[in-house]
């Protein structure tokens, strides 16, 4: 089963740094809303059916296994990164603060954190490996993406209600036909990444 193979890599990682802490992000490229971080230590008996790569997992499922992983989780936090720092610092170094501040904001220090992706935040305080592709290889990491996703829609589902028209529950900020249209129509708002935008000619 490929949720038992996500286990075993972190069973393997354990043998050398017993309190492992997956981190991982959502929203890198969307146009508005901000960059969401988690970082996640489950406990090493943890066997949660259905964690996988958020992406790979229907909202409702997402919402089900989101519950799940806060309940039984050792600690986690989810640091939100907003547009103006996004836009101030870019996307990528937004990505890496978030990511940072949320494993140095765990109650519980972890002796090493599994980065999705290719490089680890600098300035880190505990050890820090980088796995490519690591919400598909890493229980952790996986449980870390269903943490940032869940939590970055959430706070997209509540933009809509303050500005409907924008559709935010529809598409949660990405660069849809919709979006554009909107923005066409209702304009540039606070809450929108004006770096990403001025790529596009808005």
């Amino acid at each position: 089963m490929k949720h038992e193979e996500l286990y075993l890599f972190d069973t393997e990682k354990r043998a050398k740094a017993p309190v492992l802490c997956g981190v991982d992000e959502a929203g890198r490229g969307p146009l508005a809303g901000p960059v969401a971080c988690a970082a996640v230590i489950l406990p090493p008996d943890m066997r949660l059916e259905g964690v996988n790569d958020s992406k790979k997992l229907t909202e409702k499922r997402r919402e089900e296994i989101y519950e799940a992983i806060v309940q039984q989780a050792v600690c986690f936090k989810v640091e939100l990164i907003g547009p103006e720092v996004i836009d101030e610092i870019n996307i990528l170094n937004a990505t890496m603060l978030g990511m940072r501040r949320a494993i140095e904001r765990l109650s519980v220090k972890p002796d090493l954190a599994l980065i999705d992706g290719n490089r680890c935040p600098p300035g880190l305080t505990v050890s820090a490996e980088a796995v490519i592709k690591g919400d598909a290889l890493s229980a952790s990491i996986a449980a870390a993406s269903i943490l940032a996703k869940v939590t970055r829609d959430r706070y997209m589902r509540k933009l809509a209600e303050e500005y409907p028209q924008y559709g935010f529950e529809k598409h949660k900020g990405y660069g849809t036909r919709l979006h554009y249209d909107m923005i066409k129509a209702y304009g540039v708002q606070p809450f929108h990444r004006r770096s990403f935008l001025k790529k596009l000619g808005y």
